[in-house]
């Protein structure tokens, strides 16, 4: 059975919950704790003969004290971080559900394999005669890698998605200005990352921005008339972000190669066809993938990631330095290669990245099939059980999420960032708002395939009885959540005026004498 529990809410009634109400307790600065005198470690007496720190270090470098540390014991401290850790959300407590760059399974024996001596510990400005074995598990990646995609060579030196992207965007250009002119253009579907677009600009080319039709699709129609002799390529999402697969890509790839122009996918999505089918194969000629969703690595923190690009046989003159080289079972770094880019990052990218990457390829084979089928499934599942409760604009078959629209909570003044916040009170992590920008008041939702079917109807629960609440008492979901230890933040005044550094609170005081540009932002203390 589930574990289900029941909560009673401002209006009096008790519902459905997946989790109870936060047990957190209060919880001061770490500085406010701080009491003269209080030590967390004692160290013993010196059992060597002392030295004066300013004669061997230079007094220039030595401190009487540290203004302001925090004094307190060592159970204080642990119990200080252990408090706060208690107000996180995180993957090893429920559902992640962000749609299109979500969090996923991160088996923790990839975790000890990327912390295992002889790997973390190695350098990178090792000679390759004793850096055989990582450069061996980069090459060996690739390998896999290019199995996966069905491309001819990789780069796995970028370390994010857009920076693949600006990869495979440089790649593009240097190809096409070794035949004669780099062209001006890319063409971006509406339905695309909201990265292609900045990387395409940093990359010195123009976009072209292409609407879907009403099914989402690109209509091979009017592209048709888009593809001139100005176009260097198509940058696709597939599938894209409305959780859609681009049922014409393989036409949509000849027409592109038959004015000269080439097929850019970008692979942030692969998740959902892993296994199954090829980007190679349908006539892509470049793409990056997202190791930090597809491949293991936990994601959602800001890093580190990986988006290494893979590319067919007529870019790879290109690719940037070095390459990993094989001959005779011996690696090296290969930097000679006139016609490439250059570097794009120093060394070869997130090395624990790509470990972790080839130690999940590895343990599960053929089984990427079935990760990926899993991720449908569950996102197919979610969608079969809520589309009579939500509003869902694009009717095709869902792939590794699903997109559905607030216009039916909207009649009731609810909007999709109401729902998410309420959804918080369901003990789940919101999913993804507002986006993709071509559904208006989007709720995007991908479950991935780590999600057990009793955690799914967890979520489907909690979704059906906000939508039901929605209808029955509006308010209750316009003023969520209520049972964190604070309710709804100011995000606009978060992003734009960031608290950057605590000071003591007479500082705060002393600084309401000064003008606006002589302050410091500051945490206010209590």
């Amino acid at each position: 059975m589930n574990e289900k529990h029941t909560h009673r809410e401002p209006d009096g009634a008790e519902r459905i919950k997946k989790a109870g109400r936060h047990v957190s307790q209060s919880e001061g600065l770490i500085f406010e704790k701080s009491v003269s005198g209080k030590r967390g470690i004692e160290l013993p007496p010196l059992d060597v003969p002392a030295v004066d720190p300013a004669k061997t270090l230079g007094a220039e470098f030595v401190r009487d004290r540290v203004e302001g540390f925090p004094e307190v014991s060592e159970i204080e401290v642990i119990r200080h971080f252990t408090r706060l850790s208690t107000w996180n959300y995180a993957i090893d407590l429920g559902m992640y559900p962000l749609g299109s760059c979500t969090m996923k399974y991160n088996p923790r024996v990839n975790e000890f394999v990327a912390r295992l001596e002889g790997l973390a510990t190695e350098h990178p400005l090792q000679p390759d005669a004793v850096s055989q074995g990582c450069l061996r598990i980069i090459h060996d990646l690739q390998k896999c890698l290019l199995e996966v995609t069905g491309m001819d060579a990789a780069s796995l030196e970028p370390v994010a998605g857009a920076q693949g992207e600006l990869t495979g965007l440089l790649l593009i250009r240097a190809y096409l200005e070794s035949k004669g002119g780099a062209r001006k253009k890319i063409l971006i579907p509406d339905s695309a990352h909201g990265t292609n677009p900045a990387s395409v600009v940093i990359a010195g080319y123009e976009v072209q921005n292409i609407k879907s039709n009403e099914r989402g699709q690109i209509d091979i129609a009017h592209f048709r008339e888009f593809v001139t002799d100005e176009v260097a390529a198509l940058m696709i999402t597939n599938p894209s972000t409305l959780g859609v697969y681009e049922e014409n890509i393989a036409e949509i790839a000849e027409i592109l190669h038959s004015r000269g122009a080439l097929l850019y996918m970008d692979g942030a999505n692969m998740n959902a066809l892993a296994g199954i089918t090829r980007p190679g194969d349908f006539g892509v000629d470049v793409m990056h993938l997202n190791l930090h969703k597809t491949f293991s690595t936990p994601h959602g923190g800001g890093g580190p990631g990986a988006g290494p690009v893979m590319i067919k046989k007529i870019l790879e003159p290109f690719l940037p330095v070095p390459v990993v080289a094989e001959a005779n079972g011996r690696y090296a770094l290969d930097f000679h290669r006139p016609q490439s880019i250059g570097r794009v990052r120093a060394y070869c990218g997130n090395f624990g990245v790509l470990l972790r990457a080839l130690a999940y390829t590895l343990a599960y084979g053929p089984g990427i099939r079935e990760a990926t089928e899993d991720a449908v499934l569950n996102a197919n599942y979610i969608r079969r059980h809520l589309e009579d409760f939500f509003d869902l604009p694009y009717n095709l078959p869902s792939m590794h999420e699903v997109v559905f629209s607030d216009a039916r909570q909207k009649k009731h003044g609810v909007n999709t960032m109401d729902i998410a916040k309420r959804l918080i009170d369901y003990g789940f992590h919101p999913y993804t708002t507002a986006f993709p920008l071509i559904v208006p008041g989007a709720l995007m939702i991908e479950p991935t395939e780590s999600e057990s079917r009793e955690e799914c109807d967890l979520f489907i629960d909690a979704m059906r009885s906000i939508a039901a609440e929605a209808q029955a008492n509006p308010e209750l979901v316009k003023t969520a959540p209520h049972s964190t230890r604070v309710g709804r933040l100011d995000e606009v005044a978060a992003a734009r005026k960031p608290v950057l550094r605590w000071q003591p609170k007479q500082n705060l005081d002393a600084q309401k004498h000064l003008g606006p540009h002589e302050k410091t932002l500051v945490v206010p203390t209590a």
